[in-house]
Order: C-alpha cells, then sequence, then structure tokens
C-alpha cells in the first residue's frame, strides 16, 4: 500500500469524526449543507453500495448461500431485534405520524457499510462482517417493504387511530433500484476488471463515507428548525434503539454460543442500521409526511457516534484476551 492509499484509507476509518464535525456545521451553519440537492440522495446511495460491490465477489455470494450458522443467526437477529425495538420505542414515545415511519423504516433497513468500517477499527471478524451486510442487503430487498408495511400499517392504527396505506411494492422497487444494482455492478467490475478494482479499492471507502456525510448534513441543515423543536423525543427513542441493538446483538450472540470477536461483530452490525436507505424510502414512498427523512439523519449520526465507542471498547477487550 503506497502513502496515498493508506492516508485515504486512513480518512475514511475516521468517519465518525467527519458525521459529527458535518452534523455540528449543519445545525450551526445550515448553509454549509444546503448545496446538497434531495434528489441526488439515490445517486449518492447508490455511490455507497456500489463501493460495497467492488470489494465483493461471486465466491463471496457463495459463502453466503452456503450459509453458515453465523451468518444465518446474526442477519435473523438483525431482522427481529431492530424491527420489534423501532415498534416498541414507536410507540412508547407516541411519536408522531413523520417520526414513527421514519423511524419504523431505520429500524426494517439493513445493516449499513460503516458498520464494516467499524470491524475493522475494532479489530473483530470483518469477513463476517461484510456477509452480514451483504446477506441482510439482499433480504431487505424483500424484507424491508414487508416489515415496514405491517409495522407502520399497524402503529398507525394504534398511534392516530387510522391505517396509513403504504406503497409496498413502491418501497420493494426503491429498494431494488437503489440497493441491489449498484451492488451488482460492483460485483461484475470486481469479477471481470479485478486488477483495476484493486487499484481504486483503497479510495472507494472514503468516498462512501463523505456521500453518508453528504445525505445526513443535508436532511440536519433542511430539517434544522423541527429538529430543535420537537426531536428531543425521537433523539431519546433513536439512542436508545440503537443502544440495545448493540447490546442485545452481543449478548444474544453469546447466548447463542458465539465466539467473542464473532459476537462483537454481530453486535455491531445489529447496531448500526442503513439509515441513509431510510432516509430516500422515507423521501420517496412517503411525499406527504415531509419530516419522516429526519430519523434516518438522525440515526446516522447517533449509530456512528455509539460504533465508534463499541469499536474502542472491542479494541481493549481484544488486546486484554489476545
Amino acid at each position: 500500500m503506497n502513502p496515498i492509499e493508506r492516508v485515504f484509507l486512513t480518512l475514511a476509518n475516521a468517519f465518525p469524526l467527519w458525521v459529527l464535525v458535518g452534523a455540528a456545521l449543519a445545525l450551526w451553519q445550515p448553509a454549509t449543507a444546503l448545496w446538497f440537492q434531495p434528489g441526488w440522495i439515490p445517486l449518492f446511495l447508490g455511490i455507497i453500495m456500489l463501493s460495497m460491490g467492488l470489494t465483493l465477489d461471486f465466491q463471496d455470494f457463495k459463502r453466503v448461500i452456503q450459509i453458515p450458522k453465523s451468518i444465518l443467526l446474526g442477519v435473523g437477529l438483525q431482522y427481529i431485534i431492530m424491527p420489534a425495538l423501532g415498534y416498541g420505542l414507536s410507540k412508547a414515545f407516541h411519536l408522531p405520524a413523520d417520526y414513527m415511519i421514519g423511524l419504523v423504516l431505520v429500524a426494517c433497513c439493513p445493516g449499513g457499510t460503516a458498520s464494516n468500517v467499524v470491524c475493522f477499527i475494532a479489530r473483530t471478524n470483518v469477513a463476517l462482517s461484510v456477509s452480514l451486510t451483504t446477506f441482510s442487503t439482499l433480504l431487505a430487498v424483500l424484507l424491508t417493504p414487508v416489515l415496514a408495511t405491517l409495522l407502520i400499517e399497524s402503529l398507525s392504527i394504534d398511534l392516530l387511530g387510522t391505517a396509513l396505506q403504504v406503497n409496498t411494492l413502491g418501497l420493494l422497487l426503491n429498494t431494488l433500484k437503489i440497493v441491489v444494482l449498484p451492488v451488482l455492478l460492483g460485483v461484475l467490475l470486481n469479477h471481470y476488471f479485478h486488477q483495476g478494482v484493486k487499484k481504486i479499492n483503497a479510495y472507494t471507502p472514503l468516498l462512501a463515507v463523505l456521500s453518508i456525510v453528504f445525505i445526513v448534513d443535508y436532511i440536519l441543515a433542511a430539517k434544522k428548525t423541527a429538529i430543535l423543536e420537537t426531536g428531543f423525543p425521537l433523539l431519546t427513542a433513536i439512542l436508545i434503539l440503537h443502544t440495545l441493538g448493540f447490546l442485545l446483538g452481543y449478548l444474544l450472540s453469546r447466548s447463542l454460543k458465539f465466539r467473542e470477536k464473532d459476537a462483537q461483530t454481530v453486535s455491531i452490525e445489529v447496531g448500526m442500521q442503513n439509515s441513509g436507505l431510510a432516509t430516500e424510502l422515507a423521501r420517496s414512498n412517503f411525499p406527504g409526511y415531509a419530516l419522516a427523512t429526519v430519523p434516518g439523519a438522525i440515526s446516522a449520526l447517533t449509530h456512528c457516534i455509539l460504533g465508534s465507542i463499541v469499536a474502542g471498547l472491542c479494541r481493549i477487550k481484544n488486546r486484554r484476551t489476545g
């Protein structure tokens, strides 16, 4: 690895810092983030997914299809724990419709690529992290729309007294377009142009990190007033959502006899969702609920901060245990 590649990877690994600094700037001086256009969100999400696809080959999917116990149980925990928590917290905090929609979408989304970076920093099982992210992302095409529809319609009856009509097919098609197609393109490029892809793989993680930062900062800046006025219950719910995701992911994995580093990996995967995807699904499928994008932005900021804390704790524990 040459010095320039090392600098790019170091900058990418500092992603919690970029998210935190960017968010602070967006709330302090919204003009620093409002250059970004909402119509660019699908493009930048595509860049994030493409970056992940460029690190994968068909052999990775073959390993996933064989379904090792750790991948099956890890993804199962992710799609059970987080949706259940999102549902429970929406009811407990009696969130308004916009925030309820956004929180449920976050909870039903797959693991994000940021979790792979955190696992690398934490020195856990990076291969397992990438496999879990890949498998949960593929399952998201079906599970995210279906789970989100069921939970949003059920919650809207309880909280609003009437059922919100969710366009499940629209959610499914958007998830397919934003997630699967860029990942597939990345895999194909890596397979047929592997030597060329190897030359840029050191640079794409930073591009993915910056894409996340731009999306999060824009939402925070655009919705600043609403966040400051009514955001405390939402912020609390999101903080609890991700904190419990990390804790339960780890404890349940250990109770299922996962090795320590594998349990840490599952904890990070469960605690960190693809919040950017949740933001775009809220924007494109719930146009009548303008604040539904806010939970995704706050979620990205929250789980990045928590993820960096978890990474530090994991590194300390792994250093002690060898």
